[in-house]
């Protein structure tokens, strides 16, 4: 008999094992797309009211449950408290949201000549969603809450690094009444689980979050299949400061754009452009804005950024600041178990140093000046990613002008906000293909038919 593939969770604060996880194989696989796929038969003939209500119940369960999957993703994910307070928080937004949508699935009445012809939002079938390790419990809400909403079946597989929260989550969908087979949770490796998602003829959607190399891999596997996607890649994203800004604000901000979760995010603002007539006024304010990050134990009411995911993670990030790195200053990173590495802001760099173009996930910043506005898109939008990005100015005119030039699907105008759940999504050029939240998420999981009722006799 074949031994389970067991997996151990660590605590990356620590280092400790926090508990064993058996990952699924090829069988166990097919065998929940076989337990989706006839779900899938009755979950779509829910009345609307009634998914609603279920969805309504699954939402209330995670917000009585909020302080328990934030311990859960304070330990597996090194999360500070404060960051895995909100990220449950917003799981339990986003599933109410859509719990809104099975009533509001509307089509269309279309005129025509000689009958009546209307538009249904019909669901796929089943959707696989493959959740990374940095965001596990929101990102894997973003996609089941809109899916289920809209009649599919969801199979979740976490990262091997971090199942915690996801495990939880289907676990509080089953106390909810959520009917077995509905929502699963599917432990397992990329190249098992993930890779049969793709090649599966019964599942009809996947949903992939992580890094571009391997988006482009699920995307070419789907594409053989005619298979939809919705891919959420990486970035390098930008935050533009002009000299009309304020400065003080925009300094002191800068930090938690790109060191919020120890900088592994993909909305991470890692490059920092300062107009060059109020750059080292800039550096002066961002110093001690940088040098007072707390870093620490995240299970801290006061920590500010706790460790990275994994050794070898922490390794692929000093490898961007080499001993001879143009080091402006650092933070500080606690000694001692833990993958730590400090706020580290790098200046001055040059467009082609890997620091600027390549997508780090971690603590670092790379800071260069520009010229004037046409200067700063230009910088901006040389970058094969396009996710998210800030602008700073007090100029309304301006703050249009170059939100509609930079090449970015999330910006915002002196604030570093990418994530609401009301409003779409998603990244331009490399950084992803379709849109999560808001309305337009509905769309990913529904196809219209069109059916035409002659009247003529």
């Amino acid at each position: 008999m074949t031994e389970p593939d067991l997996y151990e969770v660590v605590n990356p604060a620590t280092e400790e094992v926090i508990t064993t996880v058996e990952l699924a194989g090829l069988a166990e696989t097919d065998a929940a797309v076989a337990r989706a796929r006839a779900a899938f038969d009755t979950w779509r003939r829910v009345a609307p009211a009634d998914r609603a209500r279920l969805l309504r119940a699954f939402a209330a369960a995670v917000d009585a449950d909020r302080e328990h999957l934030a311990a859960l993703e304070v330990a597996n994910a090194g999360h500070t408290i404060g960051n895995a307070r909100w990220e449950a928080g917003n799981a339990r937004d986003v599933i109410e949201y859509y719990a809104a949508a099975p009533e509001r699935l509307f089509g269309r009445q279309i005129p025509v000549a000689g009958g009546l012809d209307v538009t249904f939002q019909e669901p796929l079938g089943v959707v696989g969603v493959i959740v990374p390790w940095n965001f596990p419990m929101p990102i894997a809400a973003w996609a089941l809450a809109p899916a289920l909403a809209a009649g599919n079946t969801v199979i979740v597989k976490p990262a091997e690094l971090t199942p915690l929260t996801a495990l939880r989550l289907g676990e509080l969908a089953l106390q909810a009444g959520i009917p077995e087979g509905v929502l699963q949770i599917l432990p397992g490796r990329g190249t098992v689980v993930g890779q049969r998602f793709v090649s599966h003829p019964d599942v009809h959607k996947v949903v992939f979050t992580g890094s571009t190399r391997v988006g482009k891999e699920i995307m070419a596997g789907c594409a053989a299949r005619v298979k939809p996607v919705t891919l959420e890649l990486g970035g390098k994203s930008a935050n533009i400061v002009f000299a009309d800004a304020d400065l003080a604000k925009a300094a002191a901000t800068a930090p938690y754009a790109v060191f919020d979760n120890a900088g592994q995010d993909c909305c991470a603002r890692s490059r920092i452009l300062v107009e060059a007539s109020v750059h080292d006024e800039f550096m002066a304010l961002l110093e001690p804005a940088v040098r007072g990050v707390r870093v620490g134990d995240p299970a801290d009411e006061k920590t500010e950024m706790g460790p990275l995911i994994s050794a070898a993670h922490r390794a692929r990030v000093a490898s961007y600041v080499p001993d001879a790195a143009a080091v402006a200053f650092r933070g500080t990173a606690p000694d001692g178990p833990g993958f730590w590495y400090p706020p580290t802001v790098l200046a001055p760099v040059r467009h082609d140093d890997r620091a600027f173009t390549e997508e780090i996930f971690g603590p670092v910043v790379a800071v260069v000046p520009f010229r004037d506005e046409e200067d700063a898109v230009r910088i901006a939008n040389a970058t094969e990613y396009g996710l998210s990005g800030s602008i700073w100015t007090r100029d309304v005119g301006r703050a249009l002008r170059v939100s509609r030039a930079v090449e970015a699907g999330n910006l915002s105008v002196n604030s570093h906000s990418s994530v609401r759940y009301t409003t779409p999504f998603g990244g331009f050029k490399q950084s992803g293909l379709g849109r999560e939240l808001g309305p337009d998420a509905l769309d990913a999981f529904t196809q219209t038919k069109n059916v035409f009722i002659s009247t003529e006799e």
